[in-house]
């Protein structure tokens, strides 16, 4: 079977921490979509890590860990985040890349800073990672797929191609230094090096799996509101976020993907640029900034503090109906706990009209949050194991918001550490 782990929001879920739970029982975890532009923080018996490349069941030696074909592989980020794993004491992990995934190359990470540089206080809020140079370059049909790798004499063709056409921008756009060919192609053979151990056919690999009744893992990046459809557009990611490409991204058929566990925080953060209507500010927002996550509300990759604010129903109702959720995992649960009173966003007010749908970009900058406010339960709820253990308030709130989304929350997160997981059953 084929279990989907996504985003309910705007990424930093904890889907990376709901993935390494559920890699217990599954042989294969694929990572479909995405870059190092943002990171999946684990905490585990080996430590505490933030991955960017890898799927997060990587630290179980019974897995095999796959990059499909829908990644924005940077190679040697991969390649230090192995090391980094095996230095940390953690057995080396059983990789798969595939030969059809394309490659992130140092000048898509040097067309994303000038870029930023060039908008200056129009710019996205990129990581500077190279994924918006990198999908456009995929889709301009002038990416480097890893299979080409291995005939270095049409790539040379190819890379002379490629720099002609980036050097017209670099010279008149940016006035920075070219390109030149060579450098291209030096880089390309050391890519081949570091790559070349793990390469393979992933989508014959998972196929074989599924004849074989293994059971898989799709991670997903981000979270529905940086889809570059259905989010929040254009100040999105550059790959689809949705469960739903998980089967472009890995190259199996949509059918097979039976679960889709959609993750959703117990509050709203975001990191970067963008509408973002439940988002607090000044005291309010730095105490349960402080209180998030397990190291405070910063982002895995970039450090950036994230924007917080209160949970957001309108936002994750939709997130839930994109990724098309048979079961929500609830996150970071415990953060919550210092409150007197918890507001919930249930719906906007747009030009003095209610309206509980979530709505495009253009009238999501003019809506405003209406809120209901619950009682907190004023305590610390680490080491619960059981639903029926956990304060009444605490209940209410995650049942409040599990009538309102409407979708089943079937695990509830409530602390950092991999036990820190309630399973509760609901009737569906």
């Amino acid at each position: 079977m084929v279990t989907a782990v996504v985003g309910a929001n705007w990424g930093d879920e904890g889907k990376g921490k709901i993935t390494d739970t559920l890699a217990a029982k599954a042989d294969i975890v694929v990572r479909f979509q995405g870059g190092a532009n943002a990171g999946h923080t684990i905490i585990n018996d080996y430590g505490r890590f933030a991955l960017h490349t890898l799927p997060s069941g990587v630290f179980y030696d019974h897995t095999t860990s796959v990059i499909g074909n829908g990644v924005a592989l940077n190679v040697p980020v991969l390649i230090k985040e192995l090391k980094a794993l095996v230095e940390a004491g953690v057995p080396k992990p059983k990789l798969m890349v595939s030969e059809r995934a394309q490659m992130v190359m140092s000048y898509h990470i040097l067309f994303d800073e000038y870029e930023e540089e060039r908008l200056g206080g129009r710019s996205f809020g990129s990581t500077k990672s190279g994924i918006a140079p990198f999908y456009s370059d995929k889709y301009a049909k002038i990416g480097i797929q890893v299979s080409e790798l291995w005939d270095m004499e049409a790539l040379r063709e190819k890379v002379e191609n490629i720099c002609e056409k980036k050097n017209v921008v670099l010279r008149y756009l940016y006035d920075k230094p070219e390109l030149t060919a060579a450098e291209v192609m030096k880089e390309l053979k050391s890519y081949k090096e570091m790559i070349e151990p793990y390469v393979g056919d992933v989508s014959s690999f998972l196929a074989n799996a599924l004849k074989e009744g293994r059971e898989i893992l799709l991670e997903g990046q981000l979270g529905t509101m940086k889809d570059p459809d259905h989010g929040i557009y254009p100040m999105v990611t550059s790959s689809s976020t949705l469960a739903a490409y998980g089967a472009v991204g890995a190259g199996i058929p949509p059918y097979e993907i039976r679960k889709i566990v959609t993750v959703t925080k117990a509050y709203s953060s975001s990191v970067g640029a963008g509408e973002f209507v439940s988002e607090i500010f000044g005291d309010e927002a730095e105490e349960l900034r402080r209180r998030g996550g397990d190291k405070g509300e910063y982002g895995a990759t970039t450090g950036r503090p994230r924007r917080v604010g209160w949970y957001d129903v309108v936002a994750s109702r939709y997130g839930c109906r994109l990724q098309g959720a048979t079961d929500v995992a609830f996150t970071v649960t415990d953060a919550l706990g210092y409150l007197d009173s918890i507001p919930v966003c249930v719906a906007y007010e747009i030009d003095g009209k209610r309206t509980e749908d979530f709505p495009t970009t253009a009238l999501l900058k003019k809506a405003k949050p209406v809120y209901e406010n619950l009682p907190g339960w004023k305590c610390d709820i680490r080491g619960i194991r059981k639903y029926e253990e956990l304060p009444e308030n605490c209940r209410n709130y995650i049942e409040f918001i599990e009538k309102k989304l409407g979708y089943p929350i079937t695990m509830v997160s409530n602390g950092p550490g991999r036990e820190d997981i309630i399973y509760r059953c609901t009737d569906r």
